[in-house]
């Protein structure tokens, strides 16, 4: 029975390294692939290119048809996308909503700010110099537009 076992565990060790080669050769195939996918993408992210400077201010038309032309959408796919970003920023803007929206790729965010109230006070008129009462206000909600660090750097 001893020379059987001994047998017996002499063919499961020369099986295992077989196994092992296997997976191996499938890692190496998987490593090789890889690499291949990120050369792709470098590419990718080169390709836009710098934006030129417009010298005329461009009417609504003539900034759908110039979008519509470089993105290869129509015009009305243009004036689609538009109104949907507008449809956002004003789901936002509400009065439950966030009250902070960046536009992508821009460099602007539009935030809604609340003002506090402020209470009736004594002034002066700088004219006259006479004393004049200046009316209480309520707090009143406002939204302002900031220009971001990417459009920032761009007029720099």
């Amino acid at each position: 029975m001893a020379v059987k076992k001994q047998a017996a565990k002499k063919t499961a060790a020369k099986k295992a390294p077989v196994a092992k080669k296997k997976v191996a050769t499938k890692k190496k195939v998987v490593a090789k692939k890889a690499p291949a996918k990120k050369k792709a993408v470098a590419v990718k992210a080169a390709a836009p290119a710098k934006p030129k400077a417009i010298a005329t201010k461009q009417t609504k038309n003539q900034i759908l048809q110039s979008i519509a032309e470089e993105t290869g959408l129509t015009r009305k796919q243009v004036s689609d996308v538009f109104n949907a970003l507008g449809g956002l920023v004003k789901g936002h803007m509400m009065r439950r909503g966030s009250g902070e929206f960046a536009i992508p790729e821009t460099g602007v965010k539009v935030r809604r700010v609340v003002k506090p109230a402020r209470k009736a006070r004594m002034g002066r008129n700088p004219a006259t110099g006479e004393a004049i009462k200046i009316a209480a206000k309520k707090a009143t909600t406002v939204v302002k537009v900031t220009a971001l660090k990417a459009l920032k750097d761009t007029v720099a």
